[in-house]
């Protein structure tokens, strides 16, 4: 009963924003900024057999802090001006003891895919930091085989449709999935998926510029594409730790080299094929336990071909490889694999990544390092707008 008061009292605080328009300003000057409060219903999809017993039906809540851009970056422009925002979600996952209670803070970016300046269907794409309550203990808290940490990644994907009510006020229902995993950096790590449903009330915090309305397309920048038609050459090494201690009394190391070959297309996208290589010091363990015995150490290392697609938006960039073993000793995940890098470029040539690589939706590993790039031109027109 608690919560819904504070819900109640959010809301409240959201409307009376609107009292702030009065207030003059020049163009350019303000942010831009919204408070959005969203209530969500959802339930526990169960994906392990395990997870059976958490089954059922609960309410969330979603606070957020957004900025609505209007072009001051080239990329904003292309992507039909986003929201960029922060947000807090809190869900108590059905009152289960084992599980206890879930939140979750995380950065975000919500995507127009169709509509106007007074309604819109958007995707909204999130990854942060959750903190669950209660975790896997052998001894105390045996059935929670979900998560073996409190700190863990948290990600949001959500389709929304938003509908301007005044020029203050929107209002918002959607549906998606949040995501709570630790990419097995400590076992077991079955991972939480809550698929919910949402209403929601956004309100500006003061009166919107003027640049809000009319957009502004700027000069291209340094991490920006120019139309030249190129292949990029990347290589990237990460690292992984996996703390398999509470089932099986070990910690290992997971390290992997990429290499991949990318074709610009337009300023969003990047199409190209990827090769990984890929050593899991826990692979042992596991072909062991099937009495599979090797030599040494070098057996384990996997070989993988992919596809690769790469979404770009400045420095910033989500790359897509799905690809299949060419050489592995270890395929009881089967033969296929998924990886999602999120890419920061440093300079022109170097760049930051962290890695999520998986196995039809099962977290293998997250991973830290860094990575090279170097392009070959091969078509000089410059594309003018």
């Amino acid at each position: 009963m608690r919560n819904w008061r504070l819900i109640l009292l959010g809301t409240i605080f959201i409307i009376m924003n609107c009292k702030v328009i009065s207030q003059p300003s020049k163009p350019g000057t303000n942010h831009n900024l919204t408070a959005e409060l969203k209530l969500q219903y959802g339930l526990l999809m169960s994906h392990h057999l395990e997870l059976d017993i958490f089954r059922s039906h609960f309410p969330a809540f979603e606070l957020s802090l957004q900025k609505a851009t209007y072009g001051k970056r080239r990329w904003e422009a292309e992507y039909a001006y986003p929201l960029i925002g922060v947000n807090f979600w809190y869900s108590g996952i059905g009152g289960f003891s084992e599980l206890g209670s879930a939140f979750a803070l995380y950065p975000s970016i919500n995507f127009p895919l169709v509509g106007d300046d007074k309604q819109s269907l958007n995707f909204k794409l999130g990854v942060g930091l959750g903190y669950l309550t209660n975790k896997f203990d052998r001894i105390n808290n045996y059935k929670n085989f979900a998560i073996g940490s409190h700190i863990n990644i948290a990600a949001s994907l959500y389709f929304e449709y938003r509908a301007k009510v005044s020029k203050m006020i929107t209002m918002t229902a959607g549906f998606g999935l949040t995501h709570f995993s630790n990419g097995s950096m400590k076992t077991p790590n079955y991972g939480l998926n809550l698929l919910t449903a949402s209403v929601g009330i956004s309100s500006y915090l003061s009166k919107p510029n003027s640049l809000q309305d009319r957009k502004i397309l700027p000069e291209l920048y340094t991490f920006e594409f120019d139309g030249r038609k190129y292949l990029s050459f990347e290589f990237a090494a990460a690292m992984a730790y996996k703390d398999m201690n509470q089932q099986y009394g070990q910690s290992y190391y997971v390290y992997a080299a990429f290499a991949n070959i990318m074709a610009r297309v337009s300023y969003k996208s990047k199409f190209g094929i990827g090769l990984d290589i890929t050593h899991d010091g826990s692979d042992k363990l596991m072909l062991e336990r099937r009495f599979v015995f090797v030599e040494n150490s070098s057996q384990l290392t996997k070989l993988g071909a992919s596809l690769a697609y790469e979404l770009m938006m400045d420095r910033l960039s989500f790359l897509f490889n799905a690809g299949m073993y060419i050489k592995a000793l270890d395929r009881s995940e089967g033969h296929v694999y998924q990886r999602l890098t999120l890419k920061y470029l440093i300079t022109k040539r170097v760049f930051a990544n962290m890695v999520l690589s998986a196995h039809l939706g099962k977290a293998e590993y997250v991973g830290f390092g860094l990575g090279y790039q170097f392009r070959f031109i091969y078509k000089r027109k410059i594309k003018h707008n």
